[in-house]
């Protein structure tokens, strides 16, 4: 996002590997969309000026090679106080996201 994001050639390819594999099911779809990042994603969020990576894994997520139950214990421990952790991760809130 800070380059501008993705170009609009790249975001109509996505769509359309998208209806691949949904077959244009709206249900499926939103089902994908609201559910967790796929193992072994990384989110990457700066705070403070220092970059914070957390590995998404089967049934927790990787920080600094501690497991978490939640994005939320995440954030927390980072920041010291209660976030959400999908809107403190920029996965959730954003319109179009």
């Amino acid at each position: 996002l800070a380059y501008g994001g993705l170009k609009p050639e790249t975001r109509a390819r996505l769509e359309a590997l998208g209806e691949q594999l949904d077959g244009g099911n709206v249900v499926l779809r939103r089902i994908r969309a609201d559910s967790r990042p796929l193992p072994g994603t990384r989110l990457i969020r700066e705070y403070d000026g220092v970059q914070h990576a957390v590995t998404v894994r089967a049934d927790d997520f990787e920080y600094e090679g501690r497991p978490y139950r939640s994005l939320s214990a995440v954030a927390r421990h980072i920041t010291g106080t209660r976030w959400n952790g999908w809107t403190f991760f920029g996965l959730k809130g954003r319109a179009g996201a």
